[in-house]
């Protein structure tokens, strides 16, 4: 898998924002990820240093809409933390 591949898009919530400031970014990547591929995409594509990666898988939830039920997609997240002397990520800029 490439790197852009890997990254689907960043996660923009309330407490996403607060852990910017600690230089942990949040993203939604491919299920099929692992750590190691999340660290050198997000080195790559934003010209960083990472220092560590936590991945969270997420089940998709049941909905149901009249008689009908399916079930929602499955995701995973991955909250990617900056060594110290490594540079802010742009498109973050809120």
């Amino acid at each position: 898998m490439e790197a852009r591949d890997i990254l689907k898009r960043p996660v923009i919530t309330e407490r996403s924002s607060e852990l910017m400031a600690e230089k942990k970014y949040t993203f939604e990547v491919d299920v099929r990820a692992n750590k190691t591929q999340v660290k050198d995409a997000v080195e790559e594509i934003f010209d960083v240093k990472v220092d560590k990666v936590n991945i969270m898988n997420y089940k998709g939830k049941f909905k149901r809409v009249g008689k009908f039920g399916g079930y929602t997609n499955k995701r995973r997240k991955a909250i990617v933390k900056l060594t110290a002397d490594s540079k802010e990520i742009e498109i973050f800029d809120i």
